[in-house]
């Protein structure tokens, strides 16, 4: 009888081992909307979930949602805050009017390339200055691409003035102002449609990194390039409170100890390597490449960046936001970064 009472015991013991070991295994579902076969969702998001797996022992696991397909990129910071989705990558200028003081760091002349950008705006982050625009959610890090410039199927753009009357895809209203500044009709939509709408001709160009003419298959439909760097666009990969909230201390660890600066600065490297490529893949296929440095500073193209960066502040001025402030601290930022990095 006290053998059969030990056997049931042990086999009871065993079974709730077995249950809570279950319990404490947990798939987190991540949308994104680059697309799977592409370098950001490798060396990034691929990565950053081999390193969660990794280090929690497998009992966290990332299930990955690329292209849209979990929600669509203009609604996946909504999905996370829903629950929809566990964990979203997404721009947050994709949420038109949401993020207002990230989006300063989209100014030209606050980042020159994507690691000081990332830098930058995780700084601004880490120091309080952004905290009232992600209660809804945990943010785990933020990046942004290196500097985005023009490009075009058939117009060589070496002059504000010949932007007049081109539809140009803009990523989001900030950079969408420093276009319609110089002449252009910016056309807002999301990066997955690029391609499909510059094959139908509804839009004649768009403003976009070399990252991303690479990643989205864009140089083979353009021409030509104007390498003025008139803004960076911002991202936030971001988790919902309530699943991280339901993970054990060992699991939130392992969230924590893989976000903040580290993947910050991890992404922005990304963005550069692939800048590099996405800029020799143009150069190898003969397409015509015009440089403007320091735009903030040349004759032709200072008056609309600076006309831009002016109402952009003023405006978040008038809605009361602390826009001046956070420019500079913005600023003093890049600074620091771009020490830290050289």
């Amino acid at each position: 009888m006290k053998t059969m009472l030990t056997r049931c015991l042990l086999a009871a013991a065993v079974a709730g081992v077995t249950a809570a070991s279950a319990q404490a295994e947990t798939t987190l579902r991540m949308a994104h909307f680059w697309p799977g076969a592409s370098g950001i969702n490798e060396a990034i998001f691929e990565a950053w979930a081999e390193t969660i797996e990794e280090a929690s022992g497998g009992d966290l696991t990332v299930e990955m949602f690329p292209s849209g397909t979990l929600a669509k990129p203009d609604a996946i910071y909504e999905a996370v805050a829903n629950g929809i989705a566990d964990i979203g990558a997404t721009a947050q200028g994709y949420t038109a009017g949401r993020f207002p003081l990230s989006q300063i760091v989209e100014l030209p002349g606050v980042a020159t390339t994507a690691t000081q950008g990332a830098c930058v705006l995780q700084t601004l982050y880490d120091d309080g200055h952004l905290d009232s625009e992600y209660e809804d959610t945990r943010p785990l890090f933020m990046f942004t691409t290196g500097p985005g410039g023009i490009h075009t199927i058939d117009t060589d753009v070496q002059r504000p003035e010949d932007l007049e009357g081109l539809r140009i895809r803009r990523p989001t209203a900030v950079a969408g102002q420093m276009l319609d500044n110089m002449g252009a009709e910016p056309v807002g939509m999301p990066a997955p449609d690029i391609y499909t709408s510059m094959q139908r001709g509804v839009i004649d160009g768009l403003s976009f990194p070399w990252e991303g003419l690479k990643g989205f298959r864009i140089n083979e439909l353009v021409n030509y390039h104007t390498e003025v760097p008139f803004y960076t666009l911002i991202f936030v990969a971001t988790m919902n409170q309530r699943a991280y909230d339901s993970l054990t201390p060992e699991q939130q660890a392992v969230i924590n100890n893989n976000a903040g600066m580290k993947w910050a600065e991890n992404a922005g490297e990304v963005f550069d390597r692939l800048d590099v490529e996405g800029k020799q893949e143009a150069a190898d296929a003969g397409h015509t490449i015009r440089e403007i440095d320091n735009p903030l500073d040349h004759p032709d193209w200072q008056k609309p960046l600076k006309d831009g960066i002016e109402s952009y502040l003023t405006e978040l001025e008038e809605r009361g936001l602390p826009g001046r402030e956070v420019y500079d601290a913005a600023l003093d930022a890049s600074e620091s970064c771009a020490t830290q990095q050289g």
